[in-house]
């Protein structure tokens, strides 16, 4: 059996709109694609300390996790993948990219609407499509 990776996703509102961070253009995953900022999980860190690190690591800002908003999985080619979107408020600092952190950096940020994520979720973004199905929107 795969092993498991375990994700959290960042759904972050402000008075503009969802806070949406466009990948590389030579992400593995989803090259070019705009998205929600997110972290898989290290080794017994709980989720809300995996949201907490994104929010520094990804974005340079303190972030409160508020709650779970949805969940997905999905199988990739080495490894099973289990995404959780979480409701954050931020608390301290303003959003930039990119930080000099490990993992997907993430190219440039901004505000925008959940149907911005429509084509991300049809190229395999689960926290995406997490998303989208919790506000009622259909990717496909």
């Amino acid at each position: 059996m795969k092993p498991l990776k375990r994700s959290v996703a960042l759904v972050i509102e402000g008075p503009s709109g969802l806070l949406l961070v466009r990948r590389p253009e030579d992400d593995e995953s989803l090259p070019g694609e705009w998205g929600l900022p997110a972290a898989t999980l290290r080794p017994d860190e709980t989720e809300e300390d995996a949201v907490r690190r994104a929010g520094r690591d990804k974005l340079g800002v303190e972030v409160r996790p508020l709650r779970v908003l949805g969940e997905a999985s999905g199988q990739r080619p080495g490894y099973r993948i289990l995404m959780r979107d979480w409701a954050v408020e931020i608390v301290a600092g303003e959003p930039e990219v990119p930080q000099a952190g490990d993992g997907t950096q993430y190219e440039s940020w901004r505000w925008g609407e959940p149907a911005d994520l429509v084509p991300a979720a049809r190229h395999g973004s689960l926290c995406a499509r997490v998303l989208l199905r919790e506000r009622g929107i259909e990717p496909d």
